[in-house]
């Protein structure tokens, strides 16, 4: 009999990330391996780490000494650094923190098995020296499709699915309509090389990695290199199988969805498969994130504004809006032309969701500058904002400019702005007093806590990175139902709802209604 080997995945930064370990943990699990929760259950802790910036490091390093402590009171025997940040520093990494166990690279994550076992049984695997990424892929995008032998964690491997056996044979009557021939139904349907590590009704999904733009205070192109699209019937299939796994909600991630599909000969190529995620049966709403203003067009607005359970959600890149800070990021756009966006937005869709994040602080930002950013935060009426002092990112343009601002006039900039951010995002939310949300049920709490009774999130609102709604009773609610409700109140930036309604099925049980 095989050897029990278990293992857990700490995942940190952003929803890349999630998927990037979900697929770790799709072959581990295809390889014998047993998923656990806990990091303190476990032979191996796999920390997938952000390299980001300054504070997503810290917190990486410091989840890797968390782990690392475990060895000495619980059965943890090793802990392994994959990532972006192990990625991105490789040797530098292991040497300077001796703690992992391994420190492995995406050109690993295809072989991660066999390097969590060579390094259980006290073997060594010599850690990466880190590599532009930017070059491993051919200059023209129309070219990338047909490169081989890229590590491109997300995206699966031939073509992005597995034959994954299920854990009981499955019914042929379930099986799904598109099952490609050749694959027998007692080895079960073709699945994602994805393994779910939670129970959420709302999963992401990778359209694409990498980036193509350079912009000068970003290193992530270097250590995830240029743009490369995944094929929309790839996309299809992971939508279709995570419905199968109960998902709601499907959140479409990439370092930029804008550019999905120029590298497959049609830049609209979005626009096309949206309708056809929205259409997949269970799934109830379909987000995309990341989106660069220099980059919408009509058409997308337009399916983003007017498809049925598509979102209605503009994660929009602006960074600033002062001209000259924006051409030294290499960036485009100004206060007017922004707001002219959202105004084009808002003109389609009063209720759209926006956010944005932004950096203060940038080499050479002056005081007229900083007065021009906030005039457009002042105007723009965002629902989330996030805020960010500027710091050097080794290996980027920016890193090397010598007007850089003191860290005092950094800071203070940074705490002004994130104060009127915080004012103006509760003033968002005051707006959308006496709405009508449909609203995804996320959580729903125990009657003894009255407090929060249930939570969710309007079309607005994404995971983690916005507000989220409350309902005033919990009653006949359960995670993964949509309902409709009306705003009633605000915390912050958070709406404090009461439902009016389920569409579809009702899923009270018998006597709630008469209850109520």
């Amino acid at each position: 009999m095989p050897e029990r080997r278990t293992v857990a995945l700490v995942t940190l930064g952003c929803a890349r990330n999630e998927v990037d370990s979900e697929e770790l943990a799709g072959r581990l699990a295809a390889d014998g391996w047993e998923l656990v929760q806990d990091a303190t259950d476990a032979d191996v802790a796999v920390v997938n780490t952000c390299g980001f910036v300054e504070a997503a490091k810290k917190d990486s390093v410091d989840a890797l000494l968390e782990a690392n402590d475990l060895k000495a009171h619980g059965k943890t025997q090793a802990v392994v650094a994959v990532g972006c940040m192990a990625e991105r520093y490789g040797k530098e990494l292991a040497e300077a923190l001796p703690e992992a166990d391994g420190v492995l690279g995406f050109d690993d994550y295809a072989d991660i098995s066999d390097r969590l076992q060579t390094i259980l049984n006290g073997g060594i695997h010599a850690s990466h020296t880190p590599r532009d990424r930017r070059k491993l892929l051919p200059l023209s995008p129309a070219a990338r499709q047909d490169a081989a032998g890229v590590a491109l964690p997300g995206h699966g491997h031939a073509g992005g699915v597995a034959t994954v056996a299920p854990a009981v044979a499955p019914d042929p009557e379930t099986l799904p309509a598109d099952l490609p021939a050749g694959v027998a139904p007692a080895s079960g349907p073709r699945a994602p090389l994805r393994r779910r590590l939670d129970t959420s009704p709302v999963a992401s999904v990778k359209l694409a990695s990498g980036c193509d733009r350079r912009c000068t205070f970003c290193a992530i192109p270097s250590f995830r290199g240029s743009f490369i699209s995944r094929r929309p019937s790839d996309v299809l299939t992971e939508t279709r199988w995570l419905a199968d796994q109960g998902v709601k909600e499907v959140m479409l991630v990439s370092e930029n969805n804008t550019s999905y599909g120029k590298d497959l000969g049609d830049i609209r190529l979005l626009e096309t498969l949206l309708p056809e995620l929205a259409a997949v049966d269970g799934i109830e709403r379909i987000r995309v994130s990341y989106l660069q203003p220099a980059e919408m067009r009509p058409g997308l607005i337009d399916v983003l504004t007017s498809t049925p359970k598509v979102a209605p959600y503009f994660d929009l890149s602006f960074q600033h809006s002062a001209p000259g800070v924006l051409r030294a990021m290499r960036r485009f756009g100004d206060t007017e032309r922004f707001l002219e966006l959202l105004g084009t937005i808002r003109g389609k869709a009063p209720q759209a969701g926006v956010r944005s994040n932004f950096i203060v602080g940038f080499p050479g930002e002056t005081e007229a500058d900083f007065a021009e950013l906030e005039r457009f935060l002042t105007g723009a009426r965002l629902d989330a904002i996030g805020v960010f002092g500027y710091s050097d990112e080794d290996g980027t343009e920016a890193a090397t400019y010598a007007d850089k601002l003191d860290q005092d006039v950094v800071d203070e900039r940074l705490a002004h702005l994130s104060r009127l951010a915080e004012e103006l995002t509760a003033q968002r939310a005051e707006e959308r007093l006496g709405e009508s949300l449909e609203v995804l049920v996320e959580s729903v709490a125990p009657e003894s806590d009255s407090e929060e009774p249930a939570v969710g999130r309007a079309a607005h609102q994404a995971p983690e990175t916005d507000g989220q709604v409350i309902f005033t009773s919990g009653a006949g609610l359960r995670p993964g139902r949509m309902v409709e409700a009306k705003v009633v109140g605000t915390q912050g930036v958070d709406l404090v709802v009461e439902y009016c309604d389920f569409p579809g099925d009702d899923p009270r049980t018998p006597g709630e209604e008469a209850a109520r």
